[in-house]
């Protein structure tokens, strides 16, 4: 080896220990950063809870101090701080989360760099701050025991509560129950019950501080919270009802302490009708009367809920209450009964309508599903309330007294029997009344209507009520009529009517559109009637139709 070689040897042996021990000086030496503290996580969404990003430490000398947040690709987002920070004095840094041009920034992962200015170097201080403004995804899946569409029904037969199935990741687990079909919607505990953290399930047995709560349509909320204090909800509060739009989850219950189901289809006079009386095992008592009239026509009891069979009452064609009461309940259901000798003039209820706006929850969903809401809806179904539905009494049962006190005879079917061809049809009349509101009307049943006052006959429906309704979802919904309810046989509960979107079914549309060119006008034609003209027996066009109801 040379001597230059022999020099140049020695020289890198001699600096490698001096880097060692400069190494070695620097790793027991104090940082030049001290006493870092910071939030590892924020979410600004202005809940008042981690809204801001949080730090502060001191230097072990004074310096000319920037800070800056960088994000994970080492991009600078904002300057947070600039001035001289003398030794040992604290400096606290916030941070909302957006960049210098007050925009937020993503949600992420971000660092915070020290340029200090009179050392001429940077710190990267070694913390990672996470944003997180997604609130934890909480969903209540099923309510039952039986976990399965639909809503749990309370008081349940066997007298156990209804239990509520949830997936809620985070901690601080709380639930709240509401009433959806009063508008607004209400709670009904005066504060949300708290969970433990590591709950799945609640059960509920439909009592509210320690009462039990009205019959009606309720929807229950979790919500959770995460370590950044996000909170999820299943659902939102109050919650945000758009057309068309069930909401999330399956937190809906349904409480109903009586009900009484009847068939949709008109029963022949004297033959067998069934009506399917829930009782929550309380003993009950029924009678049926005639619209419009106070006489019994039949009456009886039972002592736990079932199918009340009957036979339908003779004579005239007529709308009739099946009436049931418990010891401090009551409800009823309507009856149609179609006469056995035929007539000229066929009245035809709007049962579609009747349903269209039955506020009842049949996904299980805790919104009640009406076709007004843009929803589709099951035809069998008891009505909400008393069981009749209100439109009834202002219009139907008005329209049919009036006959029966002018001692005019018709048959009576409903527009779900036109669809499915059951009960009395239209060829076999020469007039037809559309009784009440029928908002909507399914495609085949407007289709033979249009049909039939193309071939003469003749069609009186409210043209007041037409021009005056306000709301109408537009034509296209698709429907289709499902089951049998007719003749003897019993409603089964949460059979579907309407519902599908199959193009070989109807349409729910609106019928002054259906029935022709000209809406309407198309229907004051038919009849004779001008469109300020309302129905009155005697007048022009219900002239003809007055003939065909006498004996």
């Amino acid at each position: 080896m040379t001597a230059t070689a022999r020099i140049a040897f020695a020289l890198l042996v001699v600096a490698t220990f001096a880097a060692f021990f400069v190494a070695q000086q620097l790793k027991t030496s104090p940082p030049d950063v001290q006493d870092v503290r910071a939030t590892g996580f924020f979410s600004p969404n202005r809940d008042g809870r981690f809204d801001r990003m949080r730090m502060s430490f001191f230097l072990k000398r004074g310096d000319d101090v920037t800070a800056t947040v960088l994000n994970r690709a080492g991009d600078e987002i904002r300057v947070l701080a600039e001035r001289r920070l003398p030794a040992g004095e604290r400096m606290r840094l916030v941070w909302d989360g957006t960049d210098a041009r007050g925009r937020p920034v993503p949600d992420g992962i971000y660092r915070v760099r020290l340029n200090l200015r009179r050392q001429g170097r940077a710190v990267l201080i070694p913390r990672n701050i996470e944003k997180d403004t997604t609130p934890p995804k909480v969903i209540v899946t099923a309510i039952g025991p039986a976990r399965v569409p639909g809503p749990e029904l309370l008081p349940r037969t066997d007298g156990k509560p209804a239990r509520v199935h949830f997936q809620a990741p985070g901690r601080r687990k709380e639930v709240l129950v509401l009433r959806t079909d009063v508008h607004p919607a209400r709670t009904v505990v005066d504060k949300p019950v708290q969970l433990t953290d590591d709950a799945t399930s609640w059960t509920w047995d439909g009592r509210a501080n320690g009462r039990r709560v009205a019959a009606g349509t309720y929807l229950v909320v979790v919500r959770s919270r995460d370590r950044a204090g996000n909170i999820g909800s299943s659902t939102a509060v109050p919650p945000r009802l758009e057309y068309g739009r069930p909401l999330p989850g399956r937190g809906g219950i349904t409480v109903r302490y009586l009900r009484a189901q009847s068939p949709t289809t008109p029963v022949k006079a004297r033959e067998t009708a069934a009506v399917a009386v829930e009782s929550a095992g309380e003993r009950f008592t029924w009678q049926l009367r005639r619209v419009g009239s106070a006489g019994i026509r039949n009456r009886g009891s039972g002592t736990r809920s079932r199918v009340v069979r009957f036979a339908a009452p003779g004579g005239k064609s007529g709308l009739y209450l099946f009436e049931v009461r418990t010891r401090t309940r009551q409800t009823a259901a309507p009856v149609v009964v179609q006469a056995r000798r035929p007539r000229d003039v066929l009245v035809v209820l709007p049962v579609t309508t009747w349903q269209g706006l039955n506020a009842v929850d049949d996904e299980g969903d805790g919104r009640p599903n009406t076709l007004a809401a843009g929803l589709p809806v099951k035809l069998a179904r008891p009505y909400v309330g008393d069981g009749i539905p209100p439109q009834i009494r202002r219009h139907e049962a008005l329209l049919l007294s009036q006959l029966d006190r002018k001692g005019r005879r018709y048959d009576l079917t409903t527009d779900v029997a036109l669809a499915r061809g059951e009960g009395p049809q239209l060829a076999d009349h020469r007039g037809v009344i559309l009784a009440g509101d029928t908002r909507w009307l399914d495609a085949g049943a407007a289709r033979a209507l249009r049909g039939f006052v193309r071939g003469g006959g003749r069609l009186l429906v409210d043209l007041l009520q037409l021009l005056d309704q306000r709301g109408q979802p537009p034509g296209g919904r698709r429907v289709e009529f499902e089951g049998q309810s007719g003749h003897g046989q019993a409603p089964e509960p949460g059979m579907p009517i309407l519902r599908g979107r199959r193009p070989d079914h109807g349409e729910v549309v609106d019928p002054a559109r259906a029935l022709g060119p000209g809406g309407q006008e198309q229907v004051g034609q038919a009849v004779g009637l001008r469109r300020s003209d309302p129905y009155r027996p005697g007048r022009t066009g219900g002239e003809g139709l007055d003939r065909g109801m006498g004996d």
